[in-house]
């Protein structure tokens, strides 16, 4: 039976990255075959203070523990066929720890979903910018056997450094992120964001159109963010609903409409939609900025809308709220790209494909 090490960051379950991007597949996998197994770096304490400003100390025991971890993780390397690494091994600059990987008998496999070469920092980690480099993404490309990208963005980046590059989707599991009741017509509208800590900053983008929404709907219009549990805005009512996978699904499918509001950045092109997927899943019509791949995903007024400027925002959003009818075709049009093109059926067996492929070159 062929053995695949996944290496990644956080425990399993915690992080949308990874259980969207491999972790839904080990089911699969062992299905078909395979022994899968997730070594990560970040336990439920770590996380408490990790992403968090301030801690210095005991962040960096963390990260000694970090390390001896993944020294752990290379001496074992050759009992297994794949090394999957998502992302990074470990979260200072260097590609030290993929380069053994590579060196052992096992194939590494690299995955990424964001254009990390950047080095989008959080707040918290600021200091530790210093430690990050914007080569080790393509130092990591160069020396793996096979790399899934997100996105075409982040493909054609991957391409400059290695031939063997593929584009697999963030994908969603239609069979568990499915409406559970009809969508109905209702008398007040909800308007969600779902996202996290360190993207709440993309939420507040939108804050100057949803309070014009606010001034032109009065109480037909509410507001939740799912994520930062941290969160509030009096003036908009939001106080922010912690993130579990036991209630995300039935939190997605409260909201009437759901929003997706990006930077127009290099950052953001490298982003894979999947919290505008999340919505369109559970058949919730959806407004994206109109970046990066979110225009590829979106036909704008047919399976969602996309929107750049404030007024394009006001006027979409406005299209929703006074149309029950359309905001149900909007979602059932959603659901069903979603189905075809992003959901886990669609490309569970070109996964497999894959890894086949690569264990018998």
């Amino acid at each position: 039976m062929p053995k695949i090490l996944f290496i990644a960051a956080h425990r399993p379950d915690r992080s949308p990255s990874q259980r969207y991007r491999f972790e839904q597949y080990f089911s699969f996998l062992e299905a078909n075959g395979y022994s899968c197994e997730l070594s990560y770096i970040i336990d439920a304490e770590a996380d408490a203070l990790f992403y968090r400003p301030g801690h210095l100390f005991r962040k960096l025991i963390i990260t000694l523990k970090s390390l001896q971890k993944r020294m752990k993780d290379v001496r074992k390397a050759h009992k297994y066929d794949i090394v999957f690494v998502q992302r990074e091994a470990f979260m200072t600059g260097s590609a030290y720890f993929e380069k053994r990987f590579s060196k052992s008998k096992a194939k590494l496999v690299f995955d990424f979903d964001d254009s990390i070469w950047l080095l989008d920092t959080s707040k918290a980690n600021k200091k530790w910018a210093w430690l990050k480099s914007e080569k080790k993404t393509g130092e990591i490309i160069r020396v793996s056997d096979l790399i899934f990208a997100g996105n075409r963005y982040l493909a054609n980046y991957a391409l400059q450094f290695n031939s063997n590059v593929h584009i697999i989707p963030t994908t969603i599991d239609t069979n568990i992120f499915k409406r559970s009741f009809p969508y109905t017509e209702k008398e007040k509208i909800c308007i969600g964001w779902s996202g996290s800590i360190t993207t709440i900053k993309h939420f507040e983008q939108a804050l100057p159109y949803l309070k014009a929404i606010k001034q032109k709907y009065g109480n037909k219009v509410f507001f939740k963010v799912m994520g930062d549990k941290t969160y509030i805005n009096r003036e908009l009512g939001i106080r922010g609903i912690e993130w579990n996978s036991n209630n995300e699904v039935n939190v997605l499918e409260s909201f009437d409409i759901g929003i997706m509001p990006l930077p127009d950045d290099e950052w953001v092109k490298g982003k894979c939609g999947l919290k505008g997927l999340s919505y369109m899943s559970v058949e919730v019509p959806t407004v994206m900025s109109a970046v990066g791949v979110n225009t590829e995903i979106i036909n704008d007024g047919v399976n969602g809308f996309l929107a750049k400027t404030d007024n394009e925002w006001i006027e979409k959003l406005s299209l929703l709220i006074d149309s029950f009818e359309l905001r149900k075709e909007i979602g059932r049009n959603g659901r069903k790209t979603v189905s075809e093109h992003y959901s886990f059926d669609s490309q569970k067996n070109v996964y497999l494909r894959h890894f086949n492929e690569i264990l018998n070159r």
